[in-house]
Formats: structure tokens, sequence, C-alpha cells
């Protein structure tokens, strides 16, 4: 008889921050859509740091019930940290990742997993019917996924919703900081994966308050100039860092050369002429921008040689079954 233990069809990882009076409401409606897949699963809680019940319920619910595991994190690190903790821990050929708050449903799994059974290898939700207030919450956001969206070159409707489905050989090879869990699937596109959307429900929150306001609207920003970075340039950094130095240092050049002539041609004075000095600063912004390149290109050889990361990855293979 063989020992090998059965491999989990889905793991579902929900973040947690002070939804104490969320979760046995979530669990009961994630435990009936879970049976109704058919699937084998486990559900895995992050408790990022929660200073309310959360804790003591999801532990009270790991005793009952053996699909439930449970991540309480040291302090409250972010929703992409506790994203990145329950994609490592997840033991699912599927990784379904959904919020705590009720706003989504468990009820879509369902259809988020037969939509991947299609060869994608991301399925994700869109918030059509979104039930939060337009100027504060969706006018934001559908400028941030406008922007997102022309970018990264990755079209979807809705990168703010977290009910999604990914493929876990292609989510786990990710590595996420900052608010990075809202680029996860324009990360996984520059790898080539196959990404689709999906109408999902939406419901009011019922119970506490949103853990995001306008303040993140900056931070989301500067992680899509890294993602932007990560995708185009993270092989070839001295390629754009080489552009900005050609970009600042041929009218550096041109003006040092227009200047030159005027001294040494037709005698004038150059020490009260500010353009000698702009002349001279973008000479020297374009010799640091192209050092920058070349400390970069030499990082990221370190980087791939170090850690034997491939610059390539492989949907499937083909091999001859001959010796």
């Amino acid at each position: 008889m063989s020992n090998t233990v059965p491999t989990l069809e889905v793991s579902v990882v929900v973040p947690l921050f002070n939804e104490a009076e969320s979760i046995n409401t979530l669990y009961q409606a994630l435990r009936e859509a879970m049976v109704l897949t058919g699937r084998t699963w486990e559900v895995i809680f992050i408790d990022d740091g929660s200073t309310d019940n959360t804790y003591p319920i999801l532990r009270d619910l790991h005793y009952q019930d053996a699909h439930v595991r449970v991540l309480r994190l040291r302090r409250n690190f972010g929703q992409t940290a506790a994203m990145a903790a329950g994609f490592d821990a997840a033991r699912g050929s599927v990784i379904v990742c959904m919020d705590g708050d009720l706003q989504n449903d468990p009820s879509d799994i369902e259809r988020l997993l037969k939509t991947l059974d299609d060869d994608y290898d991301v399925v994700s939700g869109w918030r059509v019917n979104r039930q939060e207030g337009f100027w504060l919450r969706r006018l934001p956001s559908r400028v941030a996924n406008w922007l997102i969206s022309k970018i990264t070159g990755v079209h979807l409707h809705d990168y703010g919703c977290t009910l999604k489905a990914y493929r876990a050989d292609v989510v786990k090879e990710l590595r996420l900081y900052g608010e990075m869990h809202r680029f996860i699937p324009a990360l996984i596109g520059g790898y080539g994966a196959r990404i689709t959307e999906l109408p999902v429900q939406h419901h009011p929150r019922r119970h506490g308050y949103s853990k995001y306001g306008l303040s993140r609207t900056l931070r989301v920003v500067f992680d899509l100039m890294t993602v932007k970075f990560w995708l185009s340039f993270l092989t070839r950094p001295l390629q754009i860092f080489g552009l900005l130095g050609l970009a600042t240092g041929v009218p550096g050049a041109l003006i040092c050369i227009y200047l030159a002539a005027l001294k040494l041609v037709w005698h004038q004075g150059l020490g009260q002429r500010p353009l000698l000095l702009l002349g001279v600063l973008l000479l020297v912004v374009s010799v640091q921008f192209i050092g920058m390149g070349i400390l970069a290109e030499v990082q990221i050889r370190t980087y791939h040689e170090s850690s034997n990361k491939p610059i390539y990855t492989i949907r499937e293979a083909l091999d001859s079954t001959e010796a």
C-alpha cells in the first residue's frame, strides 16, 4: 500500500485583520461552497496581527474542522505579506484568494475553478456591481485599473478584487513586497500566463470598516513603477538607464559644443551664462544614469547566476520517448 499523501486540489487563502465578527459566517459559507465543488480542499486563514478576538475564533475552527489551517503573524504586516504567507503554506494545486470581510461570495469559487480548468493560469474576479461609494472607492479604482492595464499591458477591469484563482505552480514562483498583491495578474502575465476575468458578486460590508483609504494611492503608484521595471527591464536594465543617459547626455553635449564654439571662435565670455551650468549638469546626470545602468546589469547577472533563476518559463514540454 502506498503511503503517498493525496494532493489537495484547492487551497483557499483568506487574510484577516480584525474580522472577528465575520469569521464564523464566512467559514460556514466557505465550507458549503467547497463541499459543492466536489474537490479536495483546505482553507488557510492568516491572522495578520489582529487585536480583536480573531485568533481565538480561528483556533476553535481549526480544532473543529481538519480542513482549517491557521497562520498567525507576529504583527500586522499588511495584505501582501499575509497573502505571501498563505501562498507559501498552500498545499493545493490551485490557490483561491478572497477577502475575509464577507464582501466576496464563496459561492463564486466553483465558477472560478471551472473557468480555470479551461486552460487558464489565472481567473480574476470582476466586481461588476461593486457595493461601495463612487467618489472615494469606485472612481479611484477605475482610474487605477485603467492606468495599471495601460502600463503593464495586462488588461483587467478590477485589479483590486481579491477573489482570484491561480495555478499554484505559477503563483508560488512570485516574491511579493509592498502592495504588490494587487499586481499579481500583471506579474504573472509578464511570464506568459493565460489570464481571464469573471464577473463575481460583491456584497456590502456587514461588520467593521474598510482598512483601505485614499492614502494607499501613492503606494500603488510607486509599486506600479516597480512592476513596470520588473516586467520590461529586469533582465536588461542598461536599456532603460542608457536611454535616460542619452536623453540627458545628447542635449548636454550639444550645449557644451555650442558654448565651446562661442568661446573659441567668437571669443565670447561664458562665465555669466546659465546655459553653461545646464550643459554640464546634463552631462553629469547622463554619466550617472549610464553608470547606474552598468551597476544594475552587474547586479542582475549576479542575481540570476547565484540563484540559478532562469530568465524564461516553460508552459509544457513534449519530449521524445525514445532512449
